[in-house]
């Protein structure tokens, strides 16, 4: 019974090592088989050519004078022929582009491409180079360098972002309810009010340059400060433009404030315009309607007893000055030659005093 259960024994200690050693085998080649699908997706960046390829770094171009392998192209798609080329060509310009100066930019690593040694043709010829603008040329002569401006800053009386310029601009000094004065200025002297002038001789400066800008850009004769000079123009016409820029506003002058030692204008103002609501009396518009209704639909011309009446005097007068002649023509002609000479002479006197009358 013995020697049975030790034959036993041995026999399950074998069984269970050959199990192990398969499951060893399977495992291996589990791994090598991954390994293997981990190298193909992963292929090493040495690549290679039988010819150099020829790199034009500043421009990223690859020039590949190898010969295709036809029997390779043959046994293989057409679409995983040319992905596996492009892809070796593109590893080859990449180990190019490394062996450059490498500098490290914001984190991240940029190479400085040299000079392109390649012409590529251009679709459209190079444009010209823009001409520069009077602030540019202003700013190249003083030596002023362009610094660019954020449009929000902080506002340390609000604890908060406000914009720089504008409406609710930060730290706005026109909205101080505290302003110190100067030591060399009127104590008596509006600070406020100084303010407040001063910002809008800014804004009106501003305008004025933005209007003079226009006008360059058009090519258009720029405006001066202000009228044309005093000896261009009488005291009449600098008065009558006074008076059309008082009145060229929406409340037609009413609410323009007098210039020093101005004196009143001469005829009173323009006239605001009166427009008739658009809501009144429903009865006086009514006849009104009815009353532009009644002049379309007759059809009998309008009588005017004025115009009428003058015509008949006119035709009256006219008859009774052609029976005159007449009679003195004939007396003349019974009298003789000498009557008919008189006559003639008293027809043409009567006639002229006939055209007098008329």
């Amino acid at each position: 019974m013995g020697v049975l259960l030790t034959h036993t024994h041995t026999h399950t200690h074998t069984h269970t090592h050959a199990r192990g050693s398969k499951m060893a085998a399977s495992v291996a080649e589990l791994l090598a088989k991954a390994e293997k699908d981990e190298a193909e997706k992963l292929k090493s960046i040495t690549v290679k050519k039988e010819l150099d390829l020829e790199f034009d770094l500043g421009n990223l171009l690859a020039y590949d004078k190898n010969a295709v392998n036809l029997r390779d192209f043959r046994a293989r798609k057409k679409e995983d022929f040319l992905r596996a080329l492009a892809r070796d060509n593109a590893q080859l310009l990449i180990n190019e582009i490394w062996k450059l100066p490498t500098e490290r930019v914001d984190g991240v690593v940029v190479a400085q491409l040299p000079e392109p040694s390649t012409r590529l043709p251009r679709e459209k010829p190079v444009p010209k180079p823009r001409l520069p603008t009077k602030w540019e040329q202003f700013a190249k002569l003083k030596g002023i360098q362009k610094k660019k401006k954020t449009n929000l800053v902080w506002d340390e009386e609000h604890k908060e972002w406000r914009r720089r310029w504008g409406y609710k601009r930060a730290n706005d000094d026109t909205k101080k309810w505290l302003i110190e004065v100067p030591a060399t200025a009127d104590p008596s002297e509006d600070q406020f009010a100084k303010h407040v002038r001063a910002k809008k001789e800014r804004v009106a400066r501003n305008e004025l340059n933005r209007l003079r800008n226009i006008a360059r850009a058009h090519k258009l004769p720029v405006p001066g400060v202000g009228l044309a000079p005093a000896a261009a123009q009488s005291r009449n016409e600098l008065a009558r433009a006074e008076q059309v820029a008082r009145v060229s506003t929406a409340s037609v002058g009413k609410f323009q404030e007098r210039l020093p030692k101005e004196k009143p204008a001469r005829g009173g103002g323009g006239k605001k315009r009166q427009f008739k609501p658009n809501v009144g009396d429903l009865s006086a518009e009514k006849q009104k309607q009815l009353e532009l209704l009644g002049v379309i639909g007759n059809k009998k011309p309008r009588l005017d007893v004025t115009k009428a009446v003058n015509k008949q005097m006119r035709q009256e007068d006219m008859e009774a000055s052609a029976k005159r002649g007449k009679g003195a023509g004939r007396k003349g002609k019974r009298k003789g030659k000498g009557a008919v000479s008189g006559g003639q002479a008293g027809k043409g006197r009567k006639t002229r005093k006939g055209l007098g009358k008329r």
